[in-house]
């Protein structure tokens, strides 16, 4: 199998200082901890939904899914359309809420709803599980970049690690989601590049589907058994609904019609993308019959069909994927580290300035824990088992009294904290019995732990402070906005934002067409050229819409 060659680097090295670039541009306009952690409320809800889809999707669906797209099939993105659900709950559910709760972090509201002790055992506990968790996204990114360079696992991890950290650490929450877009244009034009190649390579979609082993169904295997499939989904329902990158973006909009629109938006991308990205490694199977590790099945695959400089595109869009997740929690876990832990327990007068200090020192602590933890995630048997393993543990019993407290009233603080204690001590005893599938595990689990809340809350408390504190969340939550508690459109802001995208997709037009010129005699160098055009064409609209002098009635 084929390397990166000389200007596949130029392309991976000039994706990422445009990274850089772009977060250290957007450092300037982060003045107060608001800005940092919820971009001031002012997220254009289309920017919101490409955010949100990008943070959902790293380089552990193009290795972890990829493998088992390799072994069995279409049941890959069967598992993969588990995150539509997710989605749609939040537009019809949640989206409202969390946007009315007017909290800067996803734990603020649990002091309201439960008590201090309660806030604080979910922070704790929650940062833990986002390092574990975001180790795994590092892993599966380094995985791909050692196979495709040959440079070592541990120098993959500590670059991407370092890129990752030095933007978000600038820009905030307006950089993770900037660079989210950007990312998410070069992830879709290389994948759309790569498919054709594909279907061409393994004879045309009528002899791909001929060819297809008769297994490679929808339903395929051990996962695709129902059982597995229903908890699977049911795991990432809660999962996704607790997640607190997902929760960010619906308190960071403008109001909660906003709010829905993205999470629709989102599911829609959740829908259409994962077979784009999938398909290559479907078809891997026919194409490169004998891989060793299937995993490895996406990066194979552009490596034999990609020519040089595509490839480093490539390279790029994975980074794009693994780094759009990583900013997004790097973010919303330092700002529970500053608002919840650091102002709530050791420094409650701390002034906006040294907030922003704070959350910015605990982005760089985040960014090396999590490095650092990378090297030993090969020890729990490869990305997608981990993840599983983790989320059995920590995920679920954290995530139910979260997503459960701003639904139900009654549930009390000690039924929350019953319920994190309860159903990690069960996560653990059901994964150390053999005995115990996985899915019967997470399911056994999940029913302890939604059982243990609710039946806190049969015993009505009898201490009136925490009543009359309850009834006013919800009664906030049931209360839609007022005009003046949106807000106030910063239209100079935004114009700079739209420059700001405009001049990104120019360099990425640039960079495709410069790239395919080595290759512009053949389908994927002409492709690469194509897709360059349309990005400059787009980024002259932009430019020259946004610089019309545009009153806000008017958009």
């Amino acid at each position: 199998m084929k390397n990166l060659q000389s200007l596949d680097y130029l392309a991976v090295v000039i994706y990422m200082l445009l990274m850089a670039g772009i977060g250290l541009f957007l450092g300037k306009f982060v003045k107060n901890v608001s800005d940092y952690f919820k971009g001031g409320n002012a997220i254009p809800w289309v920017s919101g939904a490409i955010s949100n889809f990008m943070t959902k999707f790293s380089t552990f669906i193009f290795v972890a899914y990829a493998g088992i797209a390799y072994t069995d099939g279409m049941i890959a993105i069967t598992l993969i359309w588990s995150t539509v659900v997710p989605a749609l709950v939040g537009a019809f559910v949640f989206a409202k809420r969390w946007r009315r709760a007017g909290i800067i972090t996803p734990m603020e509201y649990l002091e309201t709803r439960f008590s201090p002790l309660v806030r604080q055992i979910l922070s704790w506990s929650g940062v833990a599980f986002k390092i574990l968790d975001n180790m795994v996204r590092l892993y599966a990114l380094a995985l791909f970049v050692n196979a495709a360079t040959g440079i070592s696992l541990e120098v993959s991890i500590l670059t991407c690690g370092i890129i990752v950290a030095l933007y978000t650490i600038a820009g905030g929450l307006w950089a993770v989601v900037i660079t989210d877009v950007v990312q998410f244009v070069i992830l879709i034009v290389a994948t759309l590049i790569l498919l054709p190649l594909t279907i061409e390579a393994g004879g045309g979609l009528t002899q791909i589907f001929n060819r297809m082993p008769s297994h490679f169904n929808w339903f395929n295997g051990p996962k695709g058994m129902p059982v597995y499939i229903i908890v699977y989904y049911l795991m990432i329902l809660i999962k996704y609904s607790g997640n607190w990158t997902f929760i960010q973006r619906f308190y960071s909009v403008k109001d909660e019609k906003a709010g829905r629109k993205q999470a629709l938006l989102s599911a829609s991308f959740f829908f259409i993308f994962p077979f784009v990205f999938l398909f290559p490694s479907i078809v891997a199977r026919q194409i490169i019959p004998d891989l060793q590790n299937p995993e490895m099945a996406y990066v194979s695959i552009c490596l034999k069909l990609l020519p040089q400089g595509i490839m480093g595109l490539m390279v790029a869009a994975m980074f794009a994927a693994t780094m759009s997740v990583l900013s997004g929690e790097y973010n919303v876990t330092a700002g529970v580290l500053t608002k919840d832990i650091y102002q709530r327990v050791f420094k409650p007068n701390a002034t906006d300035q040294q907030l922003l200090w704070v959350g910015r020192s605990m982005t760089l602590f985040l960014g090396a824990l999590i490095t650092v933890g990378a090297l030993f995630v090969g020890g729990f048997g490869g990305a997608f088992e981990a993840n599983k393993l983790f989320t059995g543990l920590f995920a679920l019993p954290m995530t139910i009294p979260l997503i459960l407290g701003v639904l139900l009233k009654r549930p009390s603080p000690a039924g929350a904290i019953a319920t994190v204690v309860v159903g990690m001590i069960t996560g653990l005893v059901l994964n150390a019995t053999s005995s115990i599938s996985w899915e019967q595990g997470t399911l056994i689990e999940i029913i302890v732990c939604v059982t243990v809340f609710l039946v806190s809350g049969i015993k009505r408390s009898e201490d009136a402070g925490y009543l009359q504190r309850v009834k006013a969340f919800f009664i906030k939550l049931s209360t839609p906005l007022r005009e003046d508690q949106k807000p106030i459109e910063d239209w100079g802001f935004q114009r700079s934002m739209n420059r700001l995208y405009a001049i990104a997709l120019l360099v990425v037009g640039l960079l495709f067409m410069g790239m395919s010129v080595p290759s512009i005699g053949n389908k994927s160098g002409m492709s690469s050229f194509v897709a360059g055009i349309i990005c400059i064409i787009l980024a002259v609209v932009m430019w020259t819409f946004n610089n019309k002098k545009i009153q806000p009635k008017d958009l």
